[in-house]
């Protein structure tokens, strides 16, 4: 139980740290508490099935914001150096 436990703090801790660049007005606070709120609503789960899909759950989230970071650099790069006819 103790690994699993590990195991979230560092998922929150990824995602808390994902959050700080999130698109948008307010995007990173909204984002963070977002986050924050999903943590919350799960804190009492006991069940170690459980927990390793909600464990699943957070990665694949993560993952999406990555690919959002990498489209929106990709996006600025293309814009920057693309020619305008």
């Amino acid at each position: 139980m103790s690994q699993l436990r590990s195991k979230v703090i560092t998922l929150y801790k990824h995602l808390q740290y994902l959050g700080r660049e999130y698109p948008g007005l307010n995007g990173p606070q909204k984002f963070r508490k977002q986050i924050h709120d999903a943590f919350m609503s799960h804190k009492d789960e006991q069940d170690p099935k459980k927990i390793v899909a909600l464990l699943a759950q957070g990665r694949y989230l993560a993952k999406e914001v990555e690919a959002l970071y990498s489209l929106k650099k990709y996006r600025s790069v293309k814009q920057r150096y693309s020619y305008n006819d």
